[in-house]
């Protein structure tokens, strides 16, 4: 065979292995589309979903104490299967690749159908088809003519909000009504705030990062602590921010006032924070459980406290070493007031628990209110500056931390208790990706699923022919609808009730 013939034979042999390829690669697509993949997709989704609620996930608060419980062969087989960071793991993120596929390539396959409902509804049928829908009936109706009964028809749509359209095919009458038509398009509504879900928990995950920061009063930073978790242990890392966050105050609300400052005792904590931007200027904004924070891609959310007691606003009472009335006051944390005769008190420090320590220096032994000390910088209308302990239970003036200095016996009467700080959690998301998935993803997937399921898309055809010259009329009807069955069943049997002059039982 010359080399020209095999030139020319070889495209022809390859042909069939060509041809096997794409046929396989159609067997797949059609697969990948099918409606009952997509829900076996999205039952194991579900089912792994409920994992990562029942198995602690390792970026979740108190895990440590829960890998902790968890014996050796459990903590292998979880930490092997990614259980402890499901959401994350290759396999969840494949899940939806695929679930992804899937519901893009049915509804291309499956949309021009639906389209079809609307861009041409179906106006005429034959009797026999009209006789096998869902509801069916023949109904003889005496009249003028087939304009005065498909008047007749149109009123009795109507009647029930059908929009009816009269349409006259092969010398037959035909009036057709439907409502809720664009209920067919509902699912692909479902389908797309479904993939905005998804591209928002992937552009997320690519671009995005937890941290937190701490927030104490008076204090000003430029870097959060960037947090990575693996399985029981946490890395951070200090990252820059592109602006500067002060802590301005910190508030406890607690159910009790007279309670701990711990969670359980709290039903708010609020922070209030500014943010200086070179670039946008200074925000002042409040930071509570109920209320985040969204400033340039970053979210501030309240996470914990440092739980250490300490003072928002304290009372002192001052009372004058040489006699008179004693004078009240208010200082508020990093604050300072100024007496009547010139004194300025300015708050230094809280200590919940005073005591020394072993080198004698004034101390807290524990973050409880057991002891609790105002420590105060006081200066003179003299200049002259003293460091002031103000106790809240009496104390011997022969105590030297106790005793009346610049003038005046000083007593913490009353305060307002506050943590030491407020730890805020941040989540960063530069292109929105998880806004974009929760407020028009998720709202739009519940409205979506509403729409579908609440309002169906309901159709009656009426066919209207003569009878013979008595002036009787046979009118078939019949009709469909996606769902809600039972309702639009009471509404065919009124549209028939009233085309036959009130009898409810039309020949069917």
């Amino acid at each position: 065979m010359s080399t020209i013939e095999e030139s020319v034979k070889r495209p022809e042999e390859r042909r069939p292995f060509h041809k096997a390829v794409w046929a396989y690669f159609n067997e797949f697509v059609t697969f990948l589309s099918l409606v009952k993949f997509g829900v076996v997709l999205l039952c194991i989704l579900v089912v792994f979903s409920i994992l990562g609620m029942v198995i602690i996930q390792q970026n979740v608060q108190g895990f440590d104490a829960y890998y902790a419980s968890l014996t050796p062969a459990e903590r292998t087989v979880f930490g092997a299967l990614g259980l402890f960071n499901i959401y994350y793991s290759w396999y969840f993120n494949l899940l939806l690749l695929l679930l992804s596929l899937n519901i893009i390539l049915a509804s291309i396959d499956r949309f021009p159908s639906a389209w079809s409902y609307i861009a041409k509804p179906k106006l005429f049928a034959t009797k026999s088809w009209l006789l096998k829908q869902t509801e069916s009936a023949e109904i003889e109706v005496k009249g003028s003519s087939r304009d005065e009964i498909a008047e007749s028809v149109k009123a009795a749509f109507a009647e029930q909000r059908f929009k009816p359209k009269v349409t006259e095919h092969e010398g037959k009458l035909f009036v057709f009504g439907e409502r809720g038509r664009w209920n067919r398009l509902g699912a692909y509504i479902v389908h797309v705030s479904l993939l905005t879900l998804f591209l928002g928990h992937f552009v997320a995950l690519q671009t995005g990062f937890d941290a937190d920061v701490n927030m104490v009063p008076g204090e000003t930073t430029k870097e959060i602590q960037l947090i990575r978790v693996n399985l029981d242990q946490q890395e951070r890392y200090a990252v820059g921010l592109p602006f500067t966050i002060s802590c301005l105050d910190i508030e406890q609300k607690l159910i009790d006032p007279k309670g701990s400052i711990e969670v359980f005792n709290t039903m708010d904590w609020r922070t209030r924070i500014e943010i200086d931007d070179p670039q946008y200027g200074k925000t002042v904004a409040d930071v509570s459980l109920n209320n985040p924070l969204s400033y340039r891609g970053y979210r501030f959310f309240q996470a914990q406290t440092v739980p250490v007691g300490n003072a928002r606003v304290i009372g002192l009472q001052l009372t004058p070493q040489g006699g008179g009335q004693p004078v009240k006051v208010e200082v508020k944390r990093n604050g300072e007031t100024k007496l009547k005769d010139g004194t300025v008190v300015a708050y230094e420090a809280f200590m919940p628990d005073f005591t020394f320590n072993e080198r004698g220096e004034p101390d807290t032994r524990s973050t409880d209110y057991n002891n609790p000390v105002a420590v105060l910088q006081v200066t003179s209308p003299s200049g002259e500056k003293d460091r002031v302990f103000a106790f809240a239970a009496n104390v011997s003036d022969d105590i030297p931390v106790g005793a009346p200095k610049l003038g005046y016996k000083w007593r913490l009467q009353n305060y307002e208790k506050a943590p030491l700080a407020h730890v805020l959690s941040i989540k960063y998301d530069p292109y929105s990706g998880s806004f974009i998935a929760w407020y028009f993803g998720g709202f739009g997937l519940m409205l979506a699923l509403t729409f579908v399921f609440l309002v169906s898309h309901r159709r009656i055809w009426a066919m209207i022919e003569e009878k013979d010259d008595s002036g009787l009329y046979d009118v078939t009807l019949g009709g469909d609808t996606n769902r809600n069955h039972f309702a639009f069943e009471d509404r065919f049997k009124k549209i028939a009730a009233r085309l036959s002059g009130g009898r409810e039982d039309p020949k069917e």
